[in-house]
């Protein structure tokens, strides 16, 4: 049986949730919320080339101690041990991310999210998918759309075999496939490896960003800044400079940037010379 080690106190200051939690439906929406938008999604390790370790303890130091936000297997497993904490049953799943990918594309499982028991009902909670992060949890047998604060979703089941969608405009996208397969550490494991070393993993080639807010999204990829309102369209900002970008980062995602020269080279890479002011 693992033991659960977290520092709930320190976790619930990070997050600004106040009140003592419950195992209840409320608590967890309410923390997902805060969570969501307290601890940005975030991958400057695999960017930088630094190893992501995915322990509990180094999640919480890098997540709740260190001013920093992760990727799906750091803000995921310390979730789930936030919920072990407050007394939810929790299990940790695996999905083929979909998103944005050709239809017919069949990818390995690669994306950590988690299945909740909450007041009777099962949930899928799930605080790590960058710009789609539900951030709120979703009936898991329950194929009718579910809004959230940030989007719509549903959950699709053809005999096991789980599919969430999320509604853009009047359509009905793929975001990732799942079943109900527990995962253990060292899948965890060999899946976080390939996400953060592999030469072709997006996470090792490109940097990206995202935290919710009460009004909408902000997500980063490279240099490109955009906000998605909950109502009206998106604006698109072409960051100009690295020191634009790394206002960015602190300011609008607030991530505590680790600081050296090999930090500083990454960045400047996304600004090519030819496109720099004299």
């Amino acid at each position: 049986m693992n033991t659960v080690t977290i520092d709930l106190d320190a976790y619930l200051q990070r997050v600004g949730y106040s009140g003592t939690p419950a195992a209840d439906l409320h608590t967890v929406k309410t923390i997902i919320k805060l969570h969501t938008r307290f601890i940005p999604f975030e991958n400057l390790n695999p960017f930088l080339g630094w190893p992501v370790d995915i322990d509990l303890a180094s999640v919480e130091r890098k997540l709740v101690r260190e001013g920093r936000g992760g990727y799906c297997y750091e803000q995921n497993a310390l979730f789930r041990a936030v919920l072990q904490a407050i007394g939810i049953p929790v299990t940790g799943l695996a999905a083929r991310v979909l998103w944005q990918m050709p239809a017919g594309h069949q990818p390995a499982q690669s994306h950590m999210m988690l299945c909740a028991e909450i007041d009777g009902t099962v949930y899928l909670v799930d605080v790590g998918f960058g710009g789609q992060t539900p951030t709120a949890p979703l009936r898991l047998e329950d194929s009718a759309a579910q809004s959230t604060a940030h989007g719509v979703y549903r959950i699709r089941n053809n005999e096991g075999d789980y599919l969430l969608e999320t509604k853009i405009s009047t359509n009905w996208l793929p975001v990732y496939s799942f079943n109900m397969k527990k995962q253990s550490a060292g899948d965890y494991k060999v899946f976080n490896w390939y996400c953060s070393t592999h030469p072709e993993s997006r996470f090792v080639n490109e940097l990206v960003a995202a935290r919710a807010f009460s009004g909408g999204r902000h997500t980063l990829l490279g240099r490109e800044l955009t906000y998605y309102p909950l109502t009206g369209p998106k604006t698109v900002v072409r960051l100009a400079s690295p020191q634009d970008l790394c206002r960015t980062l602190t300011d609008v995602f607030d991530i505590q940037i680790p600081t050296g020269p090999d930090v500083d080279l990454a960045i400047a890479r996304l600004f090519p010379v030819a496109e720099s002011r004299v």
